[in-house]
């Protein structure tokens, strides 16, 4: 594959004010990094930048920079975007030497489909996503591929379990679980009680006694007193 070389220019440390000029001219402020260097301060296209990170390998892409003719291998050590619109507005590039073993992050990628997710309704979890290798430039991966097909229900792939590249040694602890294939979650059913009817309050009947004709101290005030009898005239 045919190495991306971007164009740049020495530009001299400024300040603020200065880089707001440069974006506006349609360039960003770049700065080579190197064991071996002092700080390389350059103006680069941004376009080219953001070609280099969306590239098969992303940021871990090898490319040269040329000032002036002279080129250097590098790699994308950090960018800043801006806030608002997304864009990169400044590069930092770090110079690599292509006979140096170098440490970096690459990406897990998953390959197949788990026999526990396609037939027992598991659901994989991908617990690490990235690890530390160490390699020399060239052997760079684009990712670290990890093949799930034979994974069933709880099974689980840790960094030792994966496959031993002489060109590319894994830094990550060996007992790191990449990926796990977790049971499928069961709906629970909550049974509903029948609604229970509400107890009808106990009525205390206020006037019960005067309904019974019974008044205080147990006397029948309901009714008038009874009237003594008429004597019948005796007859002669």
């Amino acid at each position: 594959m045919q190495q991306i070389v971007i164009e740049a220019q020495r530009r001299e440390p400024a300040g603020k004010n200065a880089n707001r000029r440069i974006r506006k001219s349609g360039k960003i402020p770049a700065v080579v990094y190197g064991a071996k260097r002092d700080p390389l301060p350059l103006l680069v296209d941004p376009d080219s930048v953001t070609d280099v990170l969306h590239s098969h390998s992303g940021h871990n892409t090898i490319f040269a920079v040329s000032v002036g003719g002279a080129q250097s291998n590098v790699m994308v050590k950090d960018y800043q975007l801006d806030p608002v619109r997304g864009n990169i507005i400044h590069a930092d590039f770090y110079e690599i030497a292509m006979d140096q073993l170098l440490k970096l992050t690459v990406d897990v990628e998953m390959v197949g489909e788990a026999e526990g997710v396609k037939v027992g309704g598991g659901i994989m979890d991908v617990v690490t996503r990235s690890l530390e290798v160490e390699c020399l430039p060239s052997d760079i991966p684009k990712s670290i591929q990890v093949d799930v097909t034979q994974l069933k229900i709880n099974d689980y792939i840790r960094v030792k379990n994966l496959p031993v590249d002489p060109k590319v040694r894994i830094l990550s602890e060996p007992e790191v679980v990449i990926v796990t294939i977790v049971p499928p979650v069961k709906e629970e059913v909550v049974e509903v009680a029948a609604p229970v009817a509400p107890a009808e309050p106990e009525v205390i009947k206020k006037g019960k006694a005067l309904e019974e004709g019974e008044g205080e101290g147990g006397e029948d005030k309901g009714k008038s007193a009874k009237q003594p009898e008429k004597s019948k005239p005796e007859t002669k």
